[in-house]
């Protein structure tokens, strides 16, 4: 067995995006959300709004986020939306913070952790399919960010990712800081709210997109990120998201660029592999995968 296909491509450009996401071959129907991370201010590693602007234009799409649930610039509505102009977000297409009239909860049908709900922002419903756009890096706390937490963390309300980051203890973001101690069960948590989303829409309505540039070991969300130390790779895109965030840590694992040395380090202190091996087992996709490189 082949596994599922991640398609591949060195040209990290406007182009590259859209011919990536027409290699997947699968139609985002009615209205599409595409979920980014807009970047803590003080950041600068963040998909630039050059070179997502051709594809969410295609897609006729809305760029989506949710609040943090730690105190920064984003925490809070009016500062977030602000935080989405300076970036430059607001001057390409729509953008709409979906946790800014409230959440709801969702069903997330197994799991051992978030006792059978995931806590998204209630604008979810204002979207008939979504496009995980996602900038793959290292993360303080995950070990990585790629597809998988972005699908987690990133459409999670505030109360939501501290109830993720809390491993289903608290919904109280200020509490949550005292309940970190079980990364596992955090990425764990992490998969299970993935299947919420999944569950959510279909899997046919969902389609994933990592890029794999500015490969700090600092994740969007921190103000102050270390610069990379490594090379960019390319674009990796699959309607697998377990597939592609595996083949991106694979793609780390095994780059011949010493540069890749604090990140490795960090994934593996973080155990990030293990949110990738959950999801598998959570049936959200397989961690084998066929790659195919597109010019």
């Amino acid at each position: 067995m082949a596994g599922s296909k991640v398609y591949f491509t060195k040209d990290i450009s406007p182009e590259g995006l859209i011919r990536i996401y027409d290699a997947m071959g699968r139609e985002l129907n009615g209205k599409v959300a595409v979920k980014i991370s807009t970047g803590e201010p003080g950041g600068h590693n963040f998909l630039q709004p050059k070179l997502i602007k051709a594809l969410v234009d295609k897609l006729h799409g809305t760029i989506v986020e949710c609040c943090t649930a730690y105190r920064g610039k984003r925490f809070d509505v009016k500062n977030h939306y602000k935080a989405i102009e300076d970036h430059g977000f607001t001057a390409i297409a729509p953008c709409d913070i979906m946790d800014e009239d409230g959440e709801i909860k969702i069903p997330v049908p197994s799991g051992k952790h978030l006792h059978g709900y995931n806590i998204v922002g209630s604008h979810i419903g204002n979207y008939d399919s979504m496009l995980m756009l996602s900038h793959f890096k290292g993360h303080a706390m995950g070990g990585f960010g790629g597809a998988l937490k972005n699908m987690s963390i990133g459409v999670a309300s505030r109360n939501g990712k501290a109830w993720i980051h809390s491993v289903g203890r608290t919904e109280d973001p200020d509490a949550m800081w005292g309940l970190t101690e079980d990364q596992d069960g955090f990425l764990e948590s992490m998969a299970e709210a993935c299947l919420g989303v999944v569950t959510y829409y279909g899997e046919q309505n969902m389609a994933y997109i990592n890029v794999a540039n500015r490969l700090s070991i600092d994740c969007d969300c921190d103000s102050n990120p270390h610069e990379p130390e490594m090379a960019d790779i390319g674009i990796f895109a699959s309607l697998d998201p377990v597939a592609l965030d595996k083949c991106c840590y694979d793609a780390i694992m095994d780059s011949p660029d010493k540069g890749k040395a604090s990140l490795v380090k960090r994934m593996k202190e973080k155990h990030a592999i293990h949110l990738v091996d959950t999801a598998e087992q959570l049936g959200l996709g397989s961690e084998k995968y066929e790659l195919i490189e597109i010019k």
